[in-house]
């Protein structure tokens, strides 16, 4: 089993939340910045059909100083996590919705 992953977004730190208009419909009636030390992750196994995907939350890494993020890190525990997520699509803790 073969899984793959996109990270959604680029890490920077930071992250928009807007609040929708409850009155209009589209709209939105606040943005608000915060800070984050994680990303958003999907991973893809190819061995069902159609494709399991799971989308999750995956925590970054930063260097030795605890400032710095380090992208080289990150990627390598995205990968600790796909192996995770691969574990439990095959005993059927993570399916595909029907």
């Amino acid at each position: 089993m073969a899984i793959t992953y996109v990270k959604n977004e680029t890490f920077d730190g930071t992250r928009v939340q807007t609040m929708p208009d409850p009155d209009n419909e589209g709209e939105t009636i606040s943005e608000t910045v915060t800070g984050i030390r994680d990303i958003e992750v999907t991973f893809t196994e190819d061995a069902t059909t159609p494709n399991t995907t799971h989308t999750r939350m995956v925590n970054v890494c930063f260097a030795a100083d605890g400032t710095t993020y380090d992208a080289a890190a990150t990627d390598a525990r995205i990968a600790e996590v796909g192996a995770g997520v691969a574990h439990k699509i095959t005993v059927g803790v993570i399916a595909n919705a029907v």
